[in-house]
């Protein structure tokens, strides 16, 4: 089986930092790669994998303001699909572009869903419904106008994560700083609790960081750590007593949510989007309705068994599962057991 992974371009493959699309496409294709498939990764020049890499952008867009992400999105996607014939299989990463030149070619295209970040969008999966295999990461995200091969959770590499018995009385926000993620109502929870809260991620809204953050990033009760990788990612998610994901949007998976699960770390996260698909409420962390029920369940993050979390992590969000289940589609699709739009 020859497979041609298109990667976003926003960030490389993997990212150095922050680029959650980026990262679930490399940890699909190196397990890929170590089951013994021939993966060839459509990425940027500078992006690493054990398969082939195979680039048109000298770098990420994200990264380099000089570079057009309309151009050379369009020569990125073009690049896989004038190589269509090589491959038995396409698997789009990179949203909705890549669906227009699914026409194209006869290679079957299996797309993952990443999120919709606007309906503004759905038009174009309509549009290939009947062409394009997609795969949501939840059964929370799928929508209902759209047909789906499967659902298949993402999975994390969790010899990365490290097992903290432990952890510590800080309280922790892991995320975009962005309305979405809640960093504000972290803050708010942590200090209705008395607990330090410590802060990691992306500054992606400028002035809700400047009216809901920064007035109460002191260094002390309040740390922003700024965006965290490699081994302090794993570090700062184990060595809290809680993560706090109070999201403010129906988010389709969440990466921290079973990374942090992994180190250990229960979760306290508003019920919505996908949250009760990775969280089970009271055993690896709390589902609450509201802020006031937020502030409630920290006070009883002392109930849920640290090493409970860990082992649903093992159980359910290892890499080695996620890359089996998108070998058993792969193979029924090339099979003709599976068609677009059900058939």
């Amino acid at each position: 089986m020859k497979i041609a992974m298109l990667a976003p371009i926003s960030w490389r493959t993997p990212p150095a930092g922050y680029g959650p699309w980026e990262l679930v496409t490399s940890l699909l294709t190196e397990g890929l790669v170590a089951s013994g498939i021939d993966v060839t990764l459509f990425a940027t020049q500078d992006s690493h994998t054990a398969g082939t890499l195979a680039g048109v952008v000298p770098h990420a867009y994200s990264e380099d303001p000089t570079l057009d992400a309309k151009v050379w999105e369009a020569l990125h996607v073009a690049h896989v699909f004038e190589r269509a014939g090589e491959f038995d299989l396409i698997h789009n990463q990179a949203d909705f572009v890549p669906l227009a030149f699914s026409r194209l070619v006869d290679t079957p295209v299996v797309t993952t869903i990443h999120g919709f970040g606007s309906d503004r969008i759905l038009p174009a999966y309509k549009a290939y419904d009947d062409r394009v295999h997609f795969v949501a990461i939840s059964e929370a995200d799928r929508h209902p106008d759209l047909h789906y091969a499967a659902t298949i959770h993402h999975g994390i590499r969790l010899d990365d994560f490290t097992f903290d018995p432990v952890g510590s009385d800080d309280l922790l926000f892991f995320g975009r700083i962005h309305p979405d993620k809640g960093a504000g109502e972290a803050i708010r929870a942590a200090r209705a609790t008395g607990h330090r809260l410590v802060m990691a991620g992306l500054v992606q809204d400028a002035g809700y960081h400047e009216r809901e953050v920064l007035p109460f990033v002191d260094g002390d009760r309040v740390v922003h750590l700024g965006v965290v990788g490699g081994a302090d990612r794993a570090r700062t998610l184990g060595g809290a007593k809680a993560l706090l994901h109070l999201i403010g949007f129906d988010e389709p998976f969440g990466l921290s949510v079973v990374e942090a699960m992994a180190c250990g770390t229960p979760v306290i996260a508003y019920n919505r989007g996908s949250m009760s698909e990775l969280i089970e409420d009271g055993v690896t962390g709390f589902l609450v309705d509201g802020f006031d029920e937020a502030v409630a369940a920290i006070g009883r993050i002392g109930e849920i068994d640290r090493r409970a979390c860990l082992e649903a992590a093992q159980r359910r969000f290892g890499v080695e599962r996620m890359t089996a289940d998108y070998l058993t589609l792969y193979n029924r699709i090339l099979a003709g057991e599976i068609h677009p739009s059900g058939e």
